[in-house]
């Protein structure tokens, strides 16, 4: 199921609109972290990096067939060995990946459509007990350059409130991701 308002500008132009590496270390990623799944890797923008991070695998999914070819194409042109990109239909198929299989989850951005606490389930499902769930998502406090709407741009307490919806719980308070983002992390009880 694509997501309403999901459309990406031009890679150029998106990856000026986050600072990785401080977004990856706001949630500890680092080579002792295990498998990771990321829902909507679209250009690779946080898929590359991560994989350089850590030594395990990052299965990389999206809706779009060009998305999960773009990902494939900076990996290997990186020489990272440990993505595993896919087009897939998490909401209809889960993440591809055994259940309480990985270390983490990555949403970032993705909140917005139209079923999240189902997505924040599936990715529940997918981190082993103890398990992160990282999300980010548009700051709504401030005017940003891109994101959905602010009709359907979820706040920090509606992603407290669909976590726990979920299953999940909330490690910490959310946290500002300069310059246009903030974070949550979830961790699957256990």
């Amino acid at each position: 199921m694509k997501l309403r308002e999901s459309g990406m500008p031009a890679q150029d132009y998106w990856e000026t609109l986050f600072d990785v590496p401080r977004i990856l270390d706001a949630f500890g990623f680092d080579a002792a972290t295990g498998d990771v799944a990321e829902l909507g890797c679209g250009y690779g923008t946080f898929t590359v990096p991560l994989a350089q991070r850590i030594r395990s695998r990052v299965f990389a999914l999206d809706l779009d067939s060009e998305m999960v070819a773009a990902t494939r194409q900076r990996a290997t042109a990186a020489g990272v060995r440990n993505v595993e990109a896919d087009v897939r239909d998490v909401l209809a198929e889960g993440f591809g990946v055994p259940l309480g299989s990985c270390d983490a989850v990555l949403l970032f951005n993705i909140l917005h459509g139209e079923e999240p606490v189902t997505l924040l389930r599936r990715a529940s499902e997918t981190v082993r007990p103890g398990g992160l769930v990282a999300v980010i998502h548009w700051r709504s406090d401030i005017v940003t350059p891109r994101g959905p709407s602010l009709a359907i741009r979820p706040r920090p307490a509606e992603i407290a409130a669909w976590a726990a919806s979920a299953g999940l719980a909330a490690d910490g308070e959310s946290f500002l991701l300069p310059p246009w983002h903030y974070g949550h992390k979830l961790r699957r009880p256990g």
